[in-house]
């Protein structure tokens, strides 16, 4: 089923397309510099959920709920292509697609999960953030771990080299771009991974970070001493489950920034791979029960679209 918008030869006549910083005007690079100040405003004091959309329509939906910034999801967008989440699959090329479509097509900061930076040394990692910084986004991240099982991390002093080159290529850009560094330890199993992130985000917070990050720990002993190892600068939290802990309650251990990663995309594979299974092996509708209608989708993009057009988008 298919709704019509606008009037006879009118309709869909002005798709929206995503464009880098730079091909659209004055105006958009003005709009993109207002995105950064508010991004950095933003991590000053208290706490602040940012979602991860793994297309322009989740983009779209959580903007217009209020979240005041998105960030992009290398897992979410790579299952959304037949890909699994790694660097090898998701290129650097195609990331950046994924990342400028993001950033054009909201008004709020977007976050770039921008991987380790698509390069081991840290010359390919400042030339790559310096075509991320032309994407349009308010902030990226650079993550220590190497794809390597044998070796998963990068060994401390190439790991701060390479923060330190993105943080020297976003300043060399002119653009206020938050950095936010990365470390993997609990992700790959390190074996002391609260202590290894403690001394990884201090490291990465003298080679100049303005955020730090250790996606694992759902522990609020261990969330608060990676808050109180990093103060003052702001730390990122990431909850991909329910542990039981509320937005209120990890904001109350001193965390600025509370990001999802893949879990709301993997909330509609839920969905959907559990309601395709019941249909192949049991014939059943049943997982079409109380589903979210028709109409309040497409009428949430109607509006949607009737706005970007009077935009002039």
């Amino acid at each position: 089923m298919t709704t019509a918008i606008g009037d006879g030869m009118n309709t869909f006549k002005k798709p929206m397309t995503a464009h880098f910083i730079g091909t659209e005007g004055r105006g958009s690079q003005e709009n993109f510099r207002a995105r950064r100040r508010a991004f950095r405003t933003l991590h000053e004091t208290g706490c602040f959920v940012i979602p991860n959309p793994w297309d322009i329509g989740s983009a779209r939906y959580l903007q217009q709920l209020g979240f005041p910034a998105l960030a992009t999801t290398s897992a979410g967008f790579a299952f959304s292509q037949g890909l699994p989440d790694s660097e090898a699959a998701l290129t650097c090329e195609r990331n950046l697609a994924y990342i400028a479509g993001i950033a054009g097509a909201v008004d709020v900061p977007v976050n770039a999960d921008f991987a380790s930076g698509y390069g081991e040394s840290p010359q390919d990692v400042a030339d790559n953030v310096t075509r991320c910084i032309a994407s349009g986004v308010a902030g990226l991240s650079i993550e220590d771990s190497t794809g390597d099982p044998s070796s998963p991390l990068y060994e401390l002093p190439l790991a701060v080299e390479r923060v330190r080159a993105a943080r020297e290529a976003i300043d060399q850009s002119g653009a206020d771009v938050l950095l936010t560094a990365r470390a993997e330890c609990f992700l790959v199993g390190h074996h002391d991974a609260l202590g290894e992130s403690v001394r990884r985000l201090q490291a990465f917070a003298e080679a100049g970070a303005d955020v730090l990050f250790a996606p694992g720990p759902h522990d609020p002993t261990a969330i608060k001493a990676l808050v109180d190892a990093v103060r003052p600068k702001p730390i990122n939290v990431l909850v991909v489950r329910d542990s039981g802990l509320s937005v209120a309650d990890i904001a109350a251990l001193g965390v600025r920034r509370i990001s999802v990663g893949g879990a709301l995309a993997l909330a509609a594979w839920t969905g959907f791979t559990r309601a395709a299974q019941k249909l192949k092996s049991e014939g059943s509708f049943a997982g079409f029960a109380s589903l979210v209608s028709y109409a309040d989708i497409n009428g949430f993009f109607v509006t949607d679209y009737r706005t970007r057009q009077s935009d002039g988008r």
